[in-house]
């Protein structure tokens, strides 16, 4: 008996899988709800955090510098897999394969910087590192006029000395 060739034999293998999947799936959540315990206490409605039991409650929020962490982290993964595969082919992109993937760093670059420069990830035992190393001078509003950051006193002591 011969297979036929055709759309539906060439993906058979995948609709076989795509339905053994979805058949585990399904046995799963049956198995967990017919076989699973059902005693419920305190302990288990409490909400779970990383293995950290809350002191007060209700359980303090995380602060948003920790999710942008996370979804920096995130990016940059995304960036590295899509990195890793041109590096494998780099030579047979040449120019128009450099240039379009310059421009895909510099997208998510932009980003990372900005993060870097609203001290979104310095925190905790780092910040104290970078201030150490790299003294950053922030005021609360911009400066424009040189003067104006010196201050009124400087000035009149430049004109004193002049004259």
């Amino acid at each position: 008996m011969a297979i036929a060739s055709g759309p539906v034999s060439d993906y058979l293998p995948l609709l076989v899988m795509i339905g053994l999947v979805i058949a585990f799936v399904l046995l799963s959540f049956v198995a967990s709800i017919l076989l699973g315990p059902r005693n419920s206490n305190a302990a288990k409605r409490t909400p779970y955090e990383c293995g950290i039991v809350p002191e007060v409650e209700p359980a303090e929020r995380f602060p948003v510098k920790f999710y942008l962490v996370a979804m920096s982290f995130i990016v940059l993964d995304v960036e590295i897999v899509f990195l890793y595969p041109f590096a494998t082919v780099v030579h047979a992109l040449g120019t128009f394969g450099l240039v379009a993937i310059a421009i895909f760093v510099l997208v998510l670059l932009i980003p990372f910087a900005y993060l870097l420069s609203v001290g979104a990830l310095a925190w905790g035992p780092v910040q104290q590192v970078v201030r150490e190393i790299l003294p950053v001078r922030r005021t609360s509003a911009a400066v424009f006029d040189p003067a104006a950051v010196v201050g009124p006193g400087a000035r009149g002591a430049e004109e004193g000395t002049a004259a």
